[in-house]
């Protein structure tokens, strides 16, 4: 069977991939911090789809369970088919703030982190000569809205450049940008949702079987939804004063 590994896959859209993935019949290797929930989450998993599901605990902040993890990737024994870099949180800190580590630890998790499990999967994935990654970004990556929408940035682009780096070689990649998707993602970064208008929230389940499908259709980014592929064609091609303007409205309603 294929296996799939899905870093930050015990909630929200990790959890999601995690869920459809199995009902594929992929065998899965859940990468969290919370060993405890990973172990239940993975329970979970065999009951209700019959696969084998392997866990891995570890902080993508700390270089050293990164390299674990990219090990993991780089086994030709136990090869992985799939990469999901979902593993991420919200950043509701100001640029100007005088502690620069919530926006530090946003890099180690977001960029560092992503950067450093493609590469291992890629490598890989190109010796096979097949394999997908999917790196979770964000529609927040075309706003200007901190450091969230500056990584989200670097994760669509960084896509971009390692699907052109492994054309050829039977390995797609795929930037998701999702919308508003209603999981705890918000809860827990302190944002504050109740001026988001309802027709502007997904599902994590349907945003997930749309990308998936869009993973196997061979495109590279995936904004699920008509409605925010509307929106997002609308803001690359508005002024970039338009784009910043609206930004700090949105900005100013979730502080």
């Amino acid at each position: 069977m294929p296996t799939a590994l899905v870093t930050g896959g015990t909630s929200g859209i990790g959890a999601a991939f995690a869920r459809r993935l199995a009902a594929r019949g992929d065998d899965l290797v859940l990468v969290a911090r919370d060993a405890a929930r990973l172990e239940s989450t993975a329970a979970e998993l065999r009951s209700a789809y019959g696969v084998e599901v392997e866990v891995l605990p570890a902080d993508l902040s700390v270089r050293d369970d990164v390299t674990r993890v990219a090990e993991r990737l780089a086994d030709q024994a136990r090869p992985v088919d799939v990469l999901v870099n979902n593993a991420g949180f919200g950043v509701h800190h100001r640029l100007t703030d005088p502690d620069p580590a919530p926006h530090e630890r946003a890099i180690a998790v977001m960029v560092e982190a992503v950067l450093v499990l493609g590469g291992a999967a890629g490598r890989a994935m190109r010796e096979r000569g097949h394999g997908a990654i999917v790196n979770v970004a964000s529609t927040a990556g075309y706003l200007a809205m901190g450091s969230y929408s500056a990584i989200k940035a670097w994760a669509m682009t960084y896509s971009e450049s390692l699907s052109n780096e492994l054309a050829g070689t039977g390995v797609t990649v795929t930037a998701l940008a999702p919308g508003w998707v209603r999981t705890e993602f918000h809860e827990r970064a302190d944002i504050t949702t109740s001026s988001i208008p309802d027709a502007l929230w997904l599902e994590a389940d349907a945003l997930v079987a749309e990308c998936l499908a869009d993973v196997d259709a061979g495109k590279v980014v995936s904004i699920p939804s008509r409605r925010y592929r509307a929106l997002m064609f609308a803001v690359r091609h508005a002024p970039r004063s338009a784009v910043r303007a609206a930004s700090r409205r949105l900005s100013s309603s979730r502080h």
